[in-house]
């Protein structure tokens, strides 16, 4: 018998579903479709693919709800940041709809040649392993561009949304797409080897922890196929001295509890000059204490429960770890009582190195504090970590924070005055271990092409 995936609502720890796991030889059979169906995928023309794109955005625009209500329901996520993320898949399928036959057509390039351009080509049958934090949205970054581009896309999802995955997988067929260009393989973590190992998968992609990162890296590096990883974050959030003070609390507040914190690109440790520092932090704890936890279906709730019970007691050790080694709590820090994986907005003050605070991704709402005494010491707090995803800097002078945005912060995203996120049109990933390659924008429907250099005479 094969083995199972439950789904658990994080609420209330009740049972919502449970769902056969894939057999090897199944397994084998939906690559071997998706290797046939990409054969004539990559022969349909980009304005057909560009059309099924379409019908894509309008059905996830039509079943918006439905979505939205199954993502709370497996994980947790605020009913209005749900109906948000399944939106926001409409939007990167519409625009990819829109771009990708000028992202993709011929670059000519003078060479003293009669004629030399630069063509693109599919790579096949790609392989993405997804995360549950996101569990719509990381899937349609990559498959928006990845199909447009001509590939056939094979979804491994995080194990606790196998509703998701499956979900996701009846999409494409019902917007019209060849079967096999897209299917969810509903296996474990510990399978993906004997995927990247099928001769028909060209590449992969992981969105997710670090360890699963450099675990799939291993494994197709030694099968020499490209592998395209964001990784974790711990985004450095820098307030100077000339801020806003209003509005960097209100944002760094915001950006801290996106998906009850459970985000990679959070603002996740807050850097704060020490001329706005009581400032700063009597208006971001009065914020953070003013968020509204609860239930994730009702429609005023601003922070729910964590994904998983495991991953609530690791946060709290994260917590507990760091004040005994001298950090304060300006808020929260203790579990609730009651069913669910809740926890509540915490603030952290005196977070230095050494503690699990500074050094580690805290994947909930928990906020280091970090206070300095200067520009030069912000810069050199926020880059002093193994993560590059995002960053941000608070300060009025728009050509400073630009300066520092662009030349001094380490990040694969970098903005003034706002807090990072995603953009279907603009490149997005990371550096360091926040992970190597880009999604999102041309690059992004490039990731997955070969870009074949074609010489006439």
């Amino acid at each position: 018998m094969p083995g199972q995936m439950t789904a658990i609502n994080p609420a209330t720890g009740e049972e919502i579903a449970r769902y056969s796991q894939h057999t090897p030889h199944q397994v084998q059979e939906k690559v071997e479709a998706a290797e046939a169906a990409f054969l004539d995928w990559r022969r349909t023309g980009i304005e057909r693919r560009s059309t099924l794109m379409g019908e894509m955005a309008r059905l996830l625009t039509a079943r918006r709800d439905r979505y939205a209500n199954l993502m709370t329901a497996e994980v947790g996520k605020p009913i209005t940041e749900a109906r948000a993320e399944v939106e926001k898949c409409a939007w990167v399928c519409r625009y990819y709809a829109k771009q990708a036959a000028d992202m993709l057509a011929d670059r000519p390039i003078a060479a003293g040649r009669t004629l030399s351009y630069v063509h693109h080509e599919p790579l096949g049958v790609i392989l993405a392993v997804m995360p549950w934090n996101f569990p719509f949205w990381q899937v349609f970054r990559f498959a928006s561009p990845a199909l447009c581009a001509g590939n056939a896309g094979l979804l491994k999802h995080a194990s606790n949304v196998p509703g998701c995955a499956t979900a996701i997988a009846e999409a494409f067929s019902d917007a019209g797409f060849p079967s096999g260009v897209f299917q969810a393989l509903l296996i474990p973590g510990n399978r993906v080897a004997e995927v990247v190992d099928a001769r028909a998968v060209a590449a992969a992609t992981l969105t997710g922890s670090e360890t699963a990162g450099a675990a799939l890296a291993e494994t197709a590096g030694a099968r020499l196929k490209k592998v395209v990883l964001e990784l974790g974050g711990s985004d450095p959030y820098l307030v100077l001295e000339d801020a806003d003070v209003e509005l960097a609390a209100s944002v760094c507040a915001k950006s801290r509890v996106i998906n009850s914190g459970q985000s990679c690109i959070a603002a996740k440790r807050f850097i704060v000059h020490a001329d706005v520092y009581e400032q700063w932090l009597e208006r971001f704890v009065a914020q953070m204490r003013e968020l509204a936890v609860g239930d994730p279906a009702h429609e005023d709730t601003q922070v729910g429960p964590l994904a998983r019970l495991d991953l609530r007691e690791e946060l709290h050790r994260q917590v507990t770890e760091s004040v005994a080694a001298g950090a304060g709590v300006a808020l929260g820090g203790e579990i609730p009582d009651g069913p669910g994986a809740f926890y509540p907005p915490t603030v952290l003050t005196g977070v230095a190195p050494g503690m699990p605070a500074y050094e580690e991704e805290l994947f909930g709402p928990v906020a280091a504090v970090i206070r300095v005494a200067s520009e030069e010491e912000a810069i050199r707090v926020a880059n002093d970590t193994r993560f590059g995803l995002g960053a941000a800097v608070f300060t009025r002078d728009v050509d400073r924070g630009r300066r520092i945005a662009a030349e001094r912060l380490e990040a694969g995203t970098c903005v003034v005055n706002t807090f990072v996120a995603s953009d279907p049109r603009l490149p997005f990933g990371g550096i360091k271990a926040s992970g190597f390659g880009r999604e999102l924008g041309a690059l992004g429907i490039r990731a997955f092409v070969n870009e074949k250099t074609v010489i006439v005479e």
